[in-house]
């Protein structure tokens, strides 16, 4: 846990920061308006409960939207192919940078999941895939392609599948 928290806190950029100072301000700012305006108390438990969402909700929705905006990439499926005297599959694709920032590595990631003809389940199976293999790529700068393969082993699943892939870029 401790090693994940200190990656996370190496991986932060001046953004980060920024975003992470504004929020705990607003929380700050939310917290004392509610203190003061402590003798009416509907209003102040509603500030305080303001501030600690703003808290937690602002920082995590903040972080991860301007990730997205930030480093923003593109993924394509080029082609799939299931081995025949191995149990696996080797996918091929594309990630594009198309941010204004170069990028110091991707985890690119290959998710299988079933398809059942029903959209309601294919939907709902899109958010539990059944394998998942990633891969790191580094180095990709402003505007560049890069091809990528990625062997998703072992493969045992025998019924109709569809491959995604997606790509986490810093």
């Amino acid at each position: 846990m401790t090693g994940k928290l200190t990656t996370f806190i190496d991986g932060l950029i001046i953004y980060d920061y920024i975003l992470f100072s504004s929020v705990f301000s607003i929380f700050l700012l939310l917290t004392i308006l509610g203190i003061f305006l402590r003798d009416k108390k509907a209003l102040a438990i509603f500030l305080i409960f303001l501030s600690f969402t703003t808290l937690v909700v602002g920082s995590t929705f903040g972080y991860i939207k301007m990730h997205q905006f930030l480093y923003k990439n593109t993924t394509s499926l080029l082609s799939q192919k299931k081995l025949t005297y191995t149990k696996a599959v080797v996918i091929y694709g594309v990630v594009k940078n198309i941010s204004k920032f170069d990028f110091k590595s991707c985890k690119i990631t290959a998710s299988a999941y079933k398809i059942s003809g029903n959209s309601f389940k294919d939907y709902l199976f899109k958010f539990k895939p059944f394998k998942k293999m990633s891969i790191l790529e580094g180095g990709i700068l402003k505007g560049q392609e890069r091809e990528f393969k990625i062997i998703v082993e072992p493969f045992t699943y025998s019924k109709d599948y569809n491959i995604s892939l997606g790509a986490n870029c810093i």
